[in-house]
């Protein structure tokens, strides 16, 4: 019981529950709660307050982002025309379509399914793709441009099933004629990463927005790319355009006017032929470039449209190097057309022209005899320009000293680069002993100065400089070329020569063409006007390689010739040279037919369309079914175009430059192994009128 009565009597009491208690309990957990939920109600009206009073313009901002889409119009890009006002680059209405990566879901069925609509080939596709995987998500990559309006409205109804996929009008860029003006005036193409990087400017990313890429499409950008309008929709919450609400109009590029004569860029482009080479012509009283032709050449809507694998690999493989400028970025020695120009030095240092000496196939320069092209006799100043004889030169460039020309090549132009909106230039070499002991730290030699007097050796120049040096000694005056028609235009310098010198040197480059000279064939059809000019031949290997006119194409004589019209009242000047031609007889006759043309339209003309029926077409024509051979004949077995277009043309002048070393190597490694009576050290080139080539 004990036991019991300590369990009962040692229990805590338990609390008495009354209605009071109750109340008070509950009346504290309202309070606490109901303050819990005011606290954050007050919290959410303040928010709500906050949001509806300072923050509404952002908010009616992003309500109305929403609702309206605001889009970007790309600009057109201003016209390139030619010094008549003609277009060189214009612009034509255009269907295209677009994708944006970050955009799709599943881009190989995308992709599928648009060449399925399309009609696109696998080459194409995997172009294409390979474009995708190596772009900013942003970025918009190019499918298909210049399409049918069936095919745009096809893409269109289907763009539910297509995310990222962007078609759109617009305008694209459009050469009317083609690879006659690919190196001249470049291409344009989607800005790439490292540009947006750059310039973070929405409109790089905007589909079918492009920027020069090459030549003067890239230095002229600024004033060719024009304005961006803005377009401004309503639409559903699953991007659907409901209604148009404003547009702004884009406001187009400014027009560049060049000093090119556009029919004369055509014509020289399209006479080259099936040459490679270049022609360039000067108006000598003003400087303006009417011509700078380079080809064989590549069509530049092709890279502006988004070049594919097979045309790239066509243009790369070819051994005449189709994508190389070789207006300014081609240098050869400049063979036997320096000659009048070194009788300019000789005349400077004292040499009269009725000084002669006695040409009896060569020259004893030392210990070696040097030979000369010919047996010539007698030979004064004029008969050693139109007959190009090697023995005069051999004496009298020892006589003056080599530094003595190499300064007048220089005035000359040679050497030289010039002050043109080009995106660049190679300006070669000229030749002296503080050169040589700079670059090689060897002494000039007397074989060096008997090389470089007939314009070989280590001599290496660029078509461009050669007509200007054409122009100023027709002119005697320091002629400037000018490449943009409201470019300002200074007084040309006079050179410290007496009209009758410059006379005697003028008749003796018209006796080249019209007397006893070496390019007979040069004469021009057109009554009562004479051209006046020099051949040049320069050898690319040794004599004991190949004989420099036949065999192997790149083994063969580089032929150049250099002139002016009239020759009794200069207006025009030029250059022609023509790789690998065999000689000088292949650059002549190209030289002739395109001041013919310049001078009388209908005559020129006449002569080049029996040249295009048997070569098979214009240059375009030629171009298109080259294309066409070459892809059938590849397959899909070819590679993949680089990422950006720049680097097709980086290596292109990598591999100008890397050529441009082996010239000099070969004239410092083949020099000294001549012994005395061997063949001479350099091949001359010119057979006179009515001998044989």
């Amino acid at each position: 019981m004990g036991l019991f009565g300590r369990k009962k009597y040692g229990k805590k009491p338990r609390d008495l529950v009354s209605k009071t208690t109750l109340d008070n309990a509950f009346d504290r957990r309202t309070f606490v709660i109901g303050a819990g939920m005011g606290g954050i109600g007050t919290i959410l009206a303040g928010r709500m307050g906050y949001i509806a009073i300072a923050e509404n313009e952002r908010w009616v901002l992003e309500s109305e982002s929403n609702r309206v889409n605001l889009s970007l119009i790309p600009p057109r890009r201003g016209w390139l025309l030619d010094r008549n006002g003609a277009p060189l680059a214009s612009n034509r209405a255009d269907f295209r379509v677009d994708v944006i990566p970050d955009r799709m879901s599943d881009s190989e069925r995308t992709l599928g399914e648009l060449g399925s609509i399309l009609g696109l080939s696998d080459n194409n596709l995997a172009d294409v793709g390979k474009k995708i995987d190596e772009a900013r998500g942003f970025q918009p990559v190019e499918v298909a441009t210049g399409l049918d309006y069936e095919q745009f409205a096809a893409i269109s109804v289907r763009l539910p099933d297509l995310p990222g996929v962007v078609p759109q009008r617009g305008f694209s860029r459009f050469y009317p004629t083609g690879p006659s003006v690919g190196h001249l005036i470049g291409y344009v193409g989607p800005a790439s990463a490292e540009d947006y990087e750059e310039n973070p400017d929405p409109i790089l990313i905007t589909p079918g927005y492009k920027i020069g890429k090459d030549a003067l499409e890239k230095e002229f950008e600024k004033e060719l790319q024009g304005e961006p309008g803005a377009r401004r929709v309503e639409v559903t919450a699953s991007g659907r355009i409901v209604r148009d609400l404003e547009t702004r109009e884009d406001k187009q590029g400014a027009p560049v006017r060049l000093t090119i004569d556009g029919p004369l860029q055509d014509y020289a482009a399209r006479r080259i032929g099936l040459e490679s080479g270049s022609c360039v012509v000067m108006d000598v009283e003003n400087g303006d470039i009417l011509c700078m032709s380079s080809m064989p050449s590549f069509d530049p809507n092709s890279f502006s449209a988004g070049i594919g694998r097979v045309e790239y690999s066509m243009l790369r493989d070819d051994e005449r190097v189709p994508l190389r400028n070789k207006v300014l970025k081609g240098l050869y020695p400049p063979g036997s057309t320096v000659k009048p120009m070194h009788c300019m030095a000789f005349l400077d240092a004292g040499v009269k022209p009725q000084e002669a000496i006695i040409c009896g196939g060569g020259r004893r320069i030392g210990n070696r005899f040097f030979n000369c092209w010919s047996n010539h006799g007698r030979v004064d100043m004029a008969k050693a320009i139109y007959q190009s004889c090697d023995s005069y030169f051999y004496h009298f460039a020892q006589q003056v000293g080599f530094d003595q020309v190499a300064k007048w090549a220089h005035k000359m132009g040679l050497g030289e680069e010039f002050d043109l909106p080009v995106t660049s230039q190679f300006y070669g070499t000229v030749p002296d002993p503080a050169w040589k002991q700079k670059k090689y730290d060897q002494a000039w030699q007397p074989y060096d100065t008997v090389n470089a007097s007939i314009g070989q050796g280590y001599y290496l120049v660029n078509p461009l400089q050669l007509a200007v040096m054409s122009a100023r000694l027709a002119t005697g005056y320091e002629v400037v070329p000018h490449l943009r028609m409201d470019d300002p235009r200074k007084q040309f310098e006079h050179f410290d020569f007496s009209s009758d010198e410059i006379n005697y040197v003028r008749k003796a480059m018209s006796d080249v063409v019209n007397g006893p000279g070496t390019a007979g064939r040069a004469r021009l059809p057109i009554d009562n006007i004479q051209m006046a000019g020099k051949t040049g031949t320069a050898q690319v290997v040794s004599l004991s390689v190949s004989n420099g006119k036949t065999g192997p194409w790149k083994y063969r004589d580089h032929g150049l010739f250099v002139f002016f019209a009239p020759f009794d009242k200069p207006k025009y000047a030029g250059a022609v040279v023509i790789e690998h031609g065999g000689g000088s007889g292949s650059a002549y006759p190209i030289a002739r037919d395109v001041m013919t043309f310049l001078f009388d339209p209908e005559k020129g003309m006449e002569a080049l369309r029996p040249l295009e029926e048997q070569w098979g077409g214009t240059a375009q024509q030629r171009l298109d079914q080259k294309y066409r051979a070459y892809a059938a004949a590849a397959g899909e077995v070819v590679e993949p175009v680089p990422q950006r277009t720049e680097q097709i043309f980086d290596q292109v002048d990598a591999e100008a430059r890397l050529a441009q070393m082996r010239s000099e190597e070969r004239a410092q490694t083949s020099t000294p192994s001549r012994n005395e009576g061997s063949r001479p050290p350099v091949s001359s080139d010119e057979v006179p009128s009515g001998g044989t080539e």
